[in-house]
């Protein structure tokens, strides 16, 4: 990676900030800019709170996954279990509670893999993947007005269906790379029980 100094030719200056909307989940803005070569420009951008995946492992080498409808495509989406973060929240504790709430399972070891930004054109939403293990299962938590189908996957199955086009959701393809790489020994996880995970995400 190259270092700050060396992206300077790169970067965008904000100029000015206008909110354009303001809802009880999202907010869009448009800021003015100065682009690198003296110019101005407009950036119009929608300003999210940030979420969490999780990639639930089964003991028998399945995973956990869930069929939900997601209104603004109009389709029901294969997904990893997820949610957005509440003001404040760790992305750890996020995990643990969406875990639990969309499919009843709790575990007992947590690993967290990375980050990724869904987005980067027009959003500041970044996505923590977290990998559990050790899972019990127990009653799901759902929220009000929140359905959805539970069900388990082999990873063969899993990627099958990111190739045919059954999965496009952007961190479910993600979360699958990281799945993939993880299970070959490719790249390792740092696994922590639940009791000294913490608030550490």
């Amino acid at each position: 990676m190259t270092s700050p100094i060396a992206d300077s030719h790169l970067k965008e200056e904000l100029i000015g900030s206008e909110e354009l909307f303001k809802g009880k989940f999202l907010q869009a803005k448009r800021d003015t800019i100065r682009l690198p070569d003296g110019h101005s420009a407009t950036r119009e951008y929608v300003v999210h709170p940030g979420a969490v995946v999780v990639i639930p492992l089964l003991e028998d080498g399945r995973v956990v996954l869930e069929r939900q409808f997601r209104y603004p495509v109009g389709h029901v989406m294969v997904e990893f279990p997820a949610g957005k973060l509440d003001a404040g929240e760790d992305p750890f504790v996020c995990g643990q509670r969406e875990l639990l709430e969309e499919t009843g399972y709790t575990a007992s070891e947590w690993a967290h893999a990375g980050a990724m930004h869904l987005a980067v054109a027009y959003s500041t939403e970044i996505i923590h993947i977290y990998f559990a293990r050790g899972l019990s299962l127990g009653e799901r938590q759902l929220d009000h007005g929140e359905f959805l189908d539970v069900f388990t996957a082999t990873l063969e199955e899993l990627a099958g269906w990111c190739r045919d086009g059954t999965v496009t959701d952007a961190k479910t393809l993600t979360c699958t790379l990281w799945l993939q790489n993880v299970l070959s020994g490719a790249w390792a996880l740092d696994w922590k029980d639940t009791a000294s995970q913490g608030g550490a995400g």
